[in-house]
């Protein structure tokens, strides 16, 4: 009797190990499952879109027609660039302007350079760089009014911190607000101290990031200190430098708080009229929209102006 053939259990065997076959495709196009799969993520976006939309887009777009336009007594009319030689013609313009650009140009000085040293400075540290980075950046978490009033406070000068310090050392006292050319720099003071914190915490951010050999080779060169940071630190900051640069000039050219807290606004003789003050004043004190409209499309051309030449002049540098 010849043995019993095994090739239909083999068969069997390698149906059972054959994958199983995909059934037909659901219904819908790959489009409607994709976008089942990310409704939720579909739906913040939708969300954070109409809040840009609705807060950012749109009142952009309302400024850029209330520029050339005139309301009297709810009846809306078209009058060209009326509004601009408005502000033009205005003698509270061009001083707006030199003391927005000069309180730009102190607080880069202050504001720019001092963030960089407190990084540099914690850095540095062996220990405690948990507890002083949350003391640099406690400012930033008070709320701009209380830290504003603090340093009014300071300012006093009747009861003021600074004058009892002042004449404790045996120094004059100072107006510090009421002196037109204490004023400014006294604003410029107090918005360092309120936001340096969040650039010196990037700066720490980046400063933690370069390599350890890179400094290690500068000093087996014999580079000093102030060496090493101008050699090393600077040129591996670079990116963050020139980005936090453009933002700085934004954020001052736009400063409103400080000075109306500080000073109501115009200061001494005018000396803390900034542009942005101006366009409140225009829009809430004499209920002019079309110039205060005029004054921010003028200061809107500026900064986009200034960013994409700042912008286009970084990128031929790293060419």
């Amino acid at each position: 009797m010849s043995a019993p053939s095994l090739t239909p259990s083999k068969a069997a065997r390698s149906r059972h190990d054959r994958p199983p076959v995909d059934g037909p495709p659901p219904p819908g196009g790959s489009f409607t499952r994709s976008l089942k799969r990310n409704l939720t993520a579909h739906g913040f976006l939708i969300g954070a879109v109409l809040c840009f939309a609705i807060f950012s887009w749109y009142p952009m777009v309302r400024e850029f027609f209330l520029a050339f336009q005139k309301t009297d007594q709810g009846e809306v009319s078209w009058v060209g660039l009326d509004n601009l030689e408005t502000v033009f013609n205005d003698p509270a313009f061009w001083q707006a302007w030199r003391n927005t650009l000069l309180f730009t140009v102190l607080a880069l000085v202050f504001g720019f350079a001092v963030p960089f040293v407190v990084a540099l400075v914690i850095n540095e540290l062996r220990h405690g760089k948990g507890y002083l980075r949350l003391l640099v950046y406690l400012p930033v978490m008070l709320p701009p009014v209380a830290a504003v009033l603090l340093f009014k406070y300071l300012y006093d000068p009747g009861y003021g911190l600074l004058n009892e310090v002042f004449g404790a050392v045996g120094l004059p006292e100072q107006q510090w607000l009421q002196d037109p050319d204490l004023s400014m720099l006294s604003v410029v003071i107090a918005s360092t101290w309120m936001n340096m914190g969040g650039a010196a915490l990037i700066y720490l951010a980046a400063l933690q990031g370069i390599p350890g050999e890179l400094y290690e080779a500068a000093e087996l060169d014999g580079a000093g200190l102030l060496r090493k940071v101008w050699h090393v630190t600077i040129p591996q900051t670079r990116l963050i430098l020139s980005l936090m640069l453009l933002m700085q000039v934004i954020a001052t050219m736009q400063v409103f708080v400080e000075p109306f807290l500080l000073t109501g606004g115009a200061g001494p003789e005018g000396s803390t009229t900034t542009v942005v003050y101006l366009i409140y004043q225009y829009a809430f004190n004499f209920n002019n929209y079309g110039a205060a409209a005029a004054l921010g499309l003028l200061l809107l051309v500026l900064l986009a102006g200034f960013s994409a030449a700042y912008v286009k002049l970084s990128r031929a540098e790293d060419e």
